[in-house]
């Protein structure tokens, strides 16, 4: 995708080094660092510089490359997996990429494993890119067909799940993007997505950036959009989801899915088949939700008169709580969009499409 008419991947290699799009800075500025060590990537992931499951797992195979480069050694082999594995528990990418990497690794020569490690890392956003580009296409028939019964087509999303979160295109984004281009007139209902604003800091930036009709609301304003008929489809991502359907996701997604289900409003996960967990049957019980800072939900970025600052947002002295993703039970999903085509949101309709991964 592109920012002011430049073709840009949130991750990729220039010079031998790895380079970032810096996602704390947007939107307000638009910075890319480099990642010159194992460690640096373990920050990245940490701190949110960069975000999103399908990006998490090509930054982690991004960080065992450069470990490798560091010390190719079998001790460091496993301590840096074990390192970089401790960033963000939720998303099951960061495991997939991390277990992908290795495997490939343990049989190599400690000479041969830095070299093996970056083209696999490379291989790794090659593929993303084609998984997403394909879960546009299945994604943009829902949109066409919605757009052949009533004209314009307004789609609610939820977070960041755009190509910042991905190594292109995005996967909720994705069907959008190729709606847009292809002259369908869509609009894009922007969930803000407290408590980092996700929603309206990044996915409103890139929506912005490619031109796409967009407008901010509250988290809370979602049903009562559905409720006025404003609102056609909802498109969101997922962190990790079951074999049986159960969608991990930003949170706030949850209280979406039910207000589409008591609306009648069809509610999409768009689902590359990395982010599929097939050890977990059931996601309120066995997916790890990660805890963040309290003062996320205490305090808010904003561009004040003296640039980007800091503001508190609550009374002084009341602590806060910060789970960062919720699940939503199979019931309340419409289907799940895959590069492979719209599955029920069922371990049958996910094992209809990726036979080969539900056997291993």
């Amino acid at each position: 995708m592109k920012v002011d008419g430049v073709s840009y991947r949130p991750i990729w290699e220039e010079g031998g080094a790895v380079r970032i799009i810096d996602q704390t800075r947007l939107p307000f500025a638009f910075e890319t660092t480099t990642l010159g060590s194992e460690a640096d990537a373990a920050h990245a992931i940490r701190e949110m510089l960069v975000r999103g499951a399908p990006l998490i797992g090509a930054t982690a195979a991004y960080g065992m490359a450069l470990a490798m480069r560091e010390d190719p050694s079998d001790a460091n082999l496993a301590a840096a997996w074990e390192r970089l594995h401790a960033t963000r528990p939720t998303a099951i990418n960061l495991r997939w990429a991390l277990d992908d990497v290795s495997a490939r690794l343990r049989p190599l020569p400690p000479a041969d494993r830095a070299e093996a490690a970056f083209a696999r890392a490379r291989a790794i956003a090659d593929e993303d890119v084609a998984i997403n580009r394909a879960i546009g296409e299945h994604g943009l028939t829902l949109i066409e067909a919605v757009a052949a019964r009533k004209g314009r087509v307004n789609v609610l999303t939820h977070c960041n799940a755009g190509w910042l979160a991905t190594c292109d295109w995005g996967t909720a984004t994705a069907p959008i993007y190729m709606a847009h281009d292809k002259g369908i007139d869509v609009h894009v209902w922007v969930d803000e997505t407290r408590p980092r604003n996700q929603g309206g800091f990044l996915t409103a930036w890139e929506l912005g950036q490619h031109g796409v009709p967009h407008t901010v609301i509250v988290d809370n304003a979602g049903g009562h959009l559905m409720q006025h008929g404003e609102v056609d489809l909802c498109f969101v991502g997922t962190d990790r989801t079951t074999r049986t359907g159960d969608v991990c996701n930003k949170i706030g997604t949850y209280l979406k899915a039910l207000a589409a289900h008591d609306n009648g409003v069809p509610f999409y996960v768009c689902l590359p088949s990395p982010t599929i967990d097939w050890t977990v049957a059931d996601g309120v019980k066995e997916i790890p939700i990660e805890a963040r800072r309290p003062e996320e939900v205490t305090e808010v970025q904003g561009l004040g008169r003296n640039g980007v600052e800091t503001f508190r947002v609550v009374s002084p002295g009341s602590p806060g709580f910060n789970p960062a993703f919720d699940v939503t039970p199979a019931r309340l999903v419409s289907g799940l969009v895959t590069e492979r085509g719209v599955a029920a949101a069922s371990e049958a309709g996910l094992r209809a499409l990726f036979p080969e991964r539900a056997a291993a």
